[in-house]
């Protein structure tokens, strides 16, 4: 509790005694107390199967408590169950206390909504179209409620901006909580039927059903997350001169492919293929990438097998798609000059030429050990000379809106290791800077150097049979 800031606990004790005048309405309204109990005892046993078995919260049973019970009696039902659940990072009794406060007023505020519309006399006499029209407007307080309080203590405990503290919080929830909604509807009207509550409790049987479906997704979805870190990590290790710049190709992938206007699907596609882009380097030796001197014709030839090597790898991985073939072809360029196989202009996947404009701003926008960073706009500028020949020249238009729109904050990721040894190669810098400004001058390809282990042979200079100090290793 010492290490909470009192910011933070002033925040908390004020919502709690919010939700404390919301329940102090009790004496004012008629209570059926055995609803209540019955409804707590509920959610607590649905809570503490649910996030200790499937992981998340059920709200089923508190909209169902919004919708049957008066607000204030509402405000009540979430409260056992958040009290003594099992909190599982400290201070759990700060955490306890917020998370009954934050649902009490939650459940408080979807009752009031629902009871204004008229929400009680559809939910009895079994009005149907008309009562979905409360319980979607009691749904939309509820996800209101806990969006707003939610931004609040992020915003309060981190620090972050409070527009971006509360954005996309209300979007995200209304789609699952709308499912919670309606089972809270249904448990509702049965228990308001001739049937009685016994009947309400077998909606629960369908929803606990598709929360463990929904459950096992999400730890599908958790072990590729898995996988792709424990590849990027080994990446990481063994090519150390480019820590960190997988995750930010990532990234810029998943900037241009929003602004092609991919679904999200697709754009999650990108961003493995982005991270991944590179993991064909696990196959190649170890002493070929860290080498500080020239490659020589036949070295080259082992670096360029790295894609075709990272797409065995990754050819059984299903759930990669399309990344797969980005993997495999993010080295080929528009004009037929790339590698592995030579695609030209369309025969190229629209997913590697993705990753390759991604791959190459990175290379020419992050500092490292042997070479300093390009500005951003310097980097736009090299990849829109070389648009149409080297790059697809929509996916550099769309990076290019992209980061006026969004900005870019490129990273050191040359292994601290080795930051000793940036002095030693001061030479081959300006070399290299040298080698950039000629091409620029005679216009016979893209200008930037890669350097000893550099991540884009899309962005390097010359022909692919270059010298060292122009081409780099992991420019490959």
């Amino acid at each position: 509790m010492e290490a909470v800031p009192a910011r933070v606990r002033a925040y908390v004790t004020c919502v709690a005694l919010a939700a404390l005048l919301c329940v102090l309405q009790l004496p004012g309204v008629r209570t059926p107390w055995w609803a209540v109990a019955l409804l707590a005892a509920l959610y607590a046993a649905c809570e503490h199967v649910v996030r200790r078995r499937l992981g998340g919260t059920f709200y089923p049973v508190l909209l169902a408590g919004a919708f049957l019970l008066p607000p204030p009696a509402a405000a009540l039902v979430p409260l056992p169950g958040a009290l003594f659940s099992r909190a599982e990072q400290r201070p759990q009794a700060l955490r306890r206390t917020w998370r009954a406060a934050e649902l009490a007023l939650a459940v408080w505020g979807a009752g009031c909504v629902h009871w204004a519309l008229g929400g009680r006399d559809a939910v009895v006499d079994s009005d149907f179209p008309y009562a979905l029209l409360p319980c979607g407007a009691a749904v939309l307080a509820f996800c209101a409620v806990l969006a707003l309080l939610d931004g609040g203590i992020l915003a309060v405990a981190e620090r972050v901006p409070v527009r971006r503290a509360w954005r996309g919080l209300l979007s995200r929830s209304l789609a699952p909580v709308g499912v919670h909604g309606l089972a809270g509807l249904m448990m509702a009207v049965l228990w308001r039927s001739p049937y009685g509550p016994v009947a309400a409790l077998l909606v629960l049987l369908p929803m606990c059903v598709s929360w463990w479906v929904f459950a096992q997704y999400h730890r599908e979805r958790a072990a590729h997350q898995a996988t792709i870190r424990a590849l990027v990590q080994a990446v990481d290790i063994k090519d150390g001169y480019t820590r960190g710049h997988s995750e930010r190709v990532g990234q810029a992938s998943v900037m241009i492919a929003r602004e092609l206007g991919m679904d999200d699907d697709r754009v999650e596609v990108l961003r493995f293929a982005g991270i991944l882009h590179d993991v064909g380097k696990l196959g190649v030796p170890t002493r070929l990438l860290r080498k500080s001197g020239p490659l020589t014709p036949e070295e080259r030839r082992v670096i360029e097998l790295h894609p075709e090597y990272g797409h065995e790898m990754v050819r059984g991985i299903s759930f990669l798609g399309e990344a797969r073939a980005a993997i495999l072809h993010h080295h080929e360029r528009i004009d037929g000059s790339g590698y592995p196989y030579g695609l030209a202009g369309t025969q190229i996947p629209e997913s590697a030429r993705v990753v390759a404009v991604a791959d190459a701003f990175d290379a020419m926008t992050s500092t490292r050990s042997y070479s300093r960073a390009r500005p951003v706009a310097a980097a736009v500028a090299e990849l829109r000379r070389c648009a149409g020949r080297h790059f697809d020249a929509g996916v550099v238009d769309a990076l290019t809106r992209a980061l006026a729109r969004h900005g870019w904050h490129p990273a050191v990721t040359a292994d601290v290791h080795r930051t000793d040894q940036a002095d030693d190669k001061t030479d081959q810098t300006d070399q290299t800077d040298q080698t950039d400004q000629a091409d620029q001058n005679d216009h016979s390809g893209p200008s930037v150097s890669s350097g000893p282990s550099g991540s884009s042979d899309q962005a390097v200079s010359g022909s692919p049979g270059g010298d060292r100090e122009s081409v780099g290793r992991g420019a490959l």
